[in-house]
């Protein structure tokens, strides 16, 4: 049995790993911004911090004792949020830099980075069903402005703090994490889960169309959490040190993912097109050739049938609790 500290518990990627750690017999310290009450899963067994990681004392107590860290703790959301808040998604890189610095004072023998495909170069996203992208288009740097930014630099914290004081560093590349137990209302959920949402309001108050922003033509790859954490505990176990995709290659539009929602809630919606809202890049999606290689992974799930479960924990939310806004807390990946 291994201690593992958790950064980003309280949030959606985290909190599922959590849970993975503990099945498997570990104890898990556990730390995140947001108050306890608003942690998407919360365990009496863990070591529990409601605190912030930017700041150098904190990580210092939260890496005491610790073997192994996980590190999913940024200020993030969807697009919405991280086009209109860049230098609070750049502050980010207090955290993975604080808990770098505390696990080489408390000893910790492996660190795992969570970045994101939003570090790719723009110029490889500028049209439509694009060709998977690889590990190597991330240079020339012109990654997301702010949040891709703070994610680049932090990877390369990763390989210099291993080159320097012998940290064995692990990063994945995210590409678009979905599925229950996350953010689904107040700014700062992403496409599945907010098209979620929206189709249920819609089906649920006889209401036939729904707002997409953008003209739905963009294109992403999107990973139920089943696959992710698969995916990023083979990678955190295994001897590859360089950065690696985490995503599936099931390229989608944002069109063809609201009709998929439509057929699953049974419920066919108009799409109104709202062209002046945040869209990001025009297409997105992950080539998983080396990680194949690397770890001997790939994604399980379908989009559809990781959308299902998906839909039902959200309409199930949202018939037996009212909707609450956590968006002033940071949140994990």
């Amino acid at each position: 049995m291994s201690k593992y500290l958790v950064a980003g518990a309280g949030g959606f990627i985290g909190g599922h790993l959590v849970k993975s750690l503990l099945d498997e017999g570990h104890q898990v310290v556990c730390a995140d911004i947001k108050p306890i009450e608003y942690w998407f899963q919360y365990y009496d067994e863990c070591e529990n911090f409601s605190f912030d990681l930017k700041s150098y004392d904190n990580c210092l107590k939260a890496t005491k004792g610790v073997e192994f860290i996980y590190n999913m703790a940024c200020n993030m959301g969807g697009m919405g949020f991280i086009e209109n808040n860049k230098a609070e998604c750049m502050l980010s890189v207090l955290i993975n830099t604080n808990l770098l610095r505390s696990s080489i004072k408390n000893n910790v023998k492996k660190y795992f980075f969570s970045s994101s495909a939003c570090v790719y170069n723009g110029s490889k996203q500028e049209k439509t069903f694009v060709e998977g992208l690889k590990e190597e288009d991330a240079y020339p740097a012109e990654p997301e402005d702010g949040y891709g930014w703070e994610k680049l630099f932090s990877e390369r914290m990763c390989r210099h703090f291993k080159e320097d004081f012998d940290l064995e560093t692990r990063v994945a590349r995210y590409h678009n994490v979905y599925g229950p137990l996350g953010t689904f209302d107040g700014g700062r959920e992403k496409a599945p889960a907010a098209l979620c949402r929206k189709i249920i309001f819609a089906k649920e108050n006889n209401i036939s169309s729904i707002d997409v922003w953008g003209d739905g033509e963009q294109t992403r790859s999107f990973m139920y959490i089943n696959d992710c954490l698969i995916g990023t505990k083979k990678l955190f176990e295994s001897d590859c040190s360089r950065s690696l995709n985490i995503g599936s290659e099931e390229q989608v539009s944002i069109n063809q993912m609201i009709d998929i929602i439509s057929e699953i809630a049974g419920h066919k919606v108009k799409k109104n097109y709202q062209l002046d809202k945040p869209k990001g890049v025009r297409g997105r999606s992950s080539d998983n050739t080396l990680i194949r290689e690397q770890i001997n992974w790939d994604t399980t799930y379908s989009l559809k049938s990781g959308l299902e479960l998906t839909y039902k924990w959200i309409n199930d939310q949202m018939k037996n609790n009212p909707p609450s806004n956590t968006n002033k807390f940071t949140t994990s990946y």
